[in-house]
């Protein structure tokens, strides 16, 4: 952690395009000397770290976020040009920029990077992932690169420490020069930027009109769109000087009618001359196969066949390759109850070991490895670079129910936990797009369903009735659903409540690389450990909570199965259960089940928690059989299963749709700062689940389904 009122003799803001290894970069100089928070204000994350430069002196560094352009939008965008700009009260303007810039992508990254060195401040530029750029074919003069732009140019890998001493070298010099780069603009678009910085600093004199933060405020206070002038203008302090930008940008209408194009061609012209002297390409088999492997992948119809064989094949290994440490974890878990059960004494205090406990963490833990598998092929498409074609073929979907292109990558980290996903929302630049899908994000499925969607696979097919294709095919099948109902509701809310226009998205294809197991690996274990930590907390606090409920109050009945479960239905929880009851049962639920749906709202693997601990309160085997056996043997009181393949599937699609996990609503709160949208989504998420499950189980009845 850092310390407080630490004087820095050096202070660096870290810039560059998302995805250039900006982060992977500051994590790689400052290790775990970080400190991380919010900005005031914004929900965009704040992180500072530092190093021990060359000489002995603590540089600081400030990690802000990636952008393309100092044009920003969008609230992460935002607060990089706010901060550059000096227009932040909370964050002092950087002495010192280290600019990273992705070699393989050379001419993208500098539409960003030659705007930040205009704006007159000391800077660095560090050239990441030059092996990738090498791979592809592409060599760079770094020489001339360096000479062309003024500034200092270091290449590197930020995922390769040895590369690094050279850069830290350069970040602990004295002095660094800055760049005499200059955007050379028509005539009309350089005396509009004259007028309107003329009269920005007439009560002034000790700016000059030629600074180059004035000139760049007044150039972005022009080129913002019609709609945001008037915002922007408040945020730099200008308020007074709308009248003369409005009046300038008249001229331009007149002179130069296609001159906000002309300023980014302008721009990218430069660019281009500059890549064509200071950078050489030969053919590459990396790229020759790139080509081919995307005739195939991204195709139309091919494309999705690909798809489809991909995720099929990641769904089958959930339950073929899961089976065994599954079931030796079920194992673990039964030794650890029953050596409890031999050597403690029978008692309140060895029913909650057993019965709260060990069956509520470890009807939860068992389903990691199957969690384990998710994140490891979610980790070996995103190494590989086929998860950039996936959103590519959904992109085609997501237009025509008017999600904008950029919200495939939230959706697209729900699947692991919405709440990262939600927070991914943070780079859309339409409000009306980023809160459609933060109200749909909940409905990708996460990881935490899939434990109950394994279970009531289980119950519904037992083992050796279908094939493991068949159970993959269903597994895939609610994901599926969830993904169309995400869809579905996206396209209705942008017709009714969020109407707007639906954006262009621009996507980069990134070459196929082979994964990197270690990073794959580290992620796993990194989801392990906080699934894990959730088991130890909040599904350790619940379980005894439920076990508690479960249990009391005691009745005065002589132990036998049939008073156990008389004992469970005058408990505080089967009091509770049996109110709801007939609210849920039209689903096709019983009071236990209503009481696991209640358990889960804190979270949505609970509900297997609460499942093994009801049933193993109310059974006293002293060798329980596994939460599977154990619904498939459930009865109702007139003889009639409880979990028949029809509850099941209503079990299943009401999880799909429902919203059951208090810490996303906590964080949708955050970040619409509004309870109004939570509210909303709770509801129509839980009608939706209500009315999907109703028609399921009634619909299957008359159907004559059991």
């Amino acid at each position: 952690m850092i310390e407080e009122n630490i004087f820095f003799q050096k202070n660096y803001a870290v810039v560059g395009n998302p995805n250039s290894g900006k982060t992977t970069l500051f994590n790689a100089l400052t290790g775990l000397r970080q400190k991380v928070g919010n900005y005031p204000g914004v929900t965009v994350e704040k992180k500072l770290g530092q190093f021990i430069g060359q000489h002995g002196e603590k540089i600081e560094l400030l990690d802000l976020p990636g952008t393309y352009s100092l044009s920003a939008h969008a609230p992460d965008e935002c607060v990089t040009r706010d901060v550059l700009l000096g227009l932040r009260s909370d964050t002092p303007r950087p002495d010192r920029i280290l600019c990273v810039i992705d070699a393989s992508h050379l001419e993208r990254n500098l539409y960003f990077i030659t705007q930040v060195l205009e704006l007159g401040i000391p800077t660095i530029i560090a050239l990441n992932m030059i092996d990738l750029a090498q791979a592809q074919g592409t060599t760079i003069d770094i020489t001339k690169l360096s000479s062309e732009l003024d500034v200092p140019v270091i290449a590197c890998q930020a995922n390769a420490k040895e590369t690094l001493l050279p850069l830290k070298i350069a970040l602990s010099r004295a002095e660094i020069t800055r760049s005499s780069w200059s955007q050379q603009l028509p005539s009309p678009w350089a005396r509009a930027i004259d007028g309107v910085a003329a009269i920005w600093t007439h009560d002034e004199e000790k700016i000059s009109q030629r600074d180059p933060l004035v000139r760049m405020k007044s150039l972005l206070l022009l080129a913002s769109p019609d709609t945001e002038i008037e915002g922007l203008a408040k945020e730099m302090n200008a308020g007074s000087l709308l009248g003369i930008a409005l009046a300038q940008r008249s001229m331009l209408d007149r002179e130069l009618p296609s001159w906000r194009e002309v300023l980014v061609s302008a721009r990218y012209e430069r660019i281009m001359e500059l890549c064509q002297a200071a950078q050489g390409r030969t053919s590459s088999t990396s790229e020759t196969m790139t080509h081919h492997l995307d005739e195939f992948l991204t195709h139309p119809v091919w494309g999705w066949f690909g798809f489809f064989s991909v995720m099929g094949l990641m769904f089958i290994s959930i339950f073929v390759v899961a089976a065994y440490p599954m079931s030796w974890i079920e194992g673990a878990f039964g030794c650890v109850g029953n050596l409890i059960r031999e050597f403690m004494p029978q008692g309140d205090l060895r029913d909650l070991m057993c019965d709260g406990i060990i069956a509520g963490i470890g009807g939860v833990v068992t389903f990691l490895p199957q969690i384990l598998i998710l994140f490891f092929f979610i980790g070996l498409l995103e190494d590989t670079g086929y998860m950039a074609r996936a959103a590519f073929l959904m992109d085609r979907v997501m237009s025509k129910v008017g999600l904008h292109g950029k919200s495939f990558i939230p959706l697209l980290s729900s699947y692991a936990c919405a709440i990262p996903g939600i927070m991914a929302t943070r780079t859309i630049e339409n409000a009306k797009d980023r809160l459609v899908t933060i109200l749909v994000a909940p409905l990708m499925s996460c990881s935490a369903r899939l434990p109950v969607y394994a279970l009531m696979i289980a119950a519904l097919f037992p083992a050796g009735s279908v094939s493991l294709w068949m159970k993959g095919a269903l597994m895939m099948g609610l994901y599926i659903f969830g993904t169309s109902a995400a869809l579905g509701f996206a396209w209705l809310f942008k017709k009714t409540i969020l109407r707007g226009e639906t954006s262009i998205f621009l996507m980069e294809l990134p070459p196929y690389r082979c994964p990197v197991l270690k990073h794959v690996f580290l992620q796993m274990m990194q989801r392990a450990g906080m699934f894990l930590k959730r088991a130890g907390t909040v599904i350790l606090g619940i379980s005894i909570l439920l076990w508690f409920v479960a249990s009391f109050p005691k009745s005065n009945l002589e132990k036998s199965n049939h008073d156990k479960s008389s004992q469970l239905e005058e408990s505080y929880a089967g009091r509770f259960g049996h109110f709801i009851e007939p609210v849920i049962a039209p689903l096709g639920f019983d009071w236990k089940i209503g009481i696991g749906l209640v358990a889960a709202q804190a979270a949505r693997e609970v509900f297997i928690s609460t499942l093994a601990i009801i049933y193993h309160v109310e059974n006293d085997d002293e060798t329980p059989s596994s939460l599977s056996t154990t619904l498939m043997k459930e009865t109702r009181p007139n003889g009639m299963l409880v979990y028949t393949p029809l509850t099941c599937l209503s079990i299943l699609v009401f999880f799909v749709l429902s919203m059951q996990c208090i810490s996303t609503l906590s964080v949708v709160r955050r970040e619409t700062n509004s309870l109004l949208w939570p509210l909303f989504q709770f509801c129509y998420m839980t009608g939706a689940a209500y009315l999907a499950s109703f028609l399921v189980y009634q619909g299957g009845k008359l159907l004559g389904f059991i």
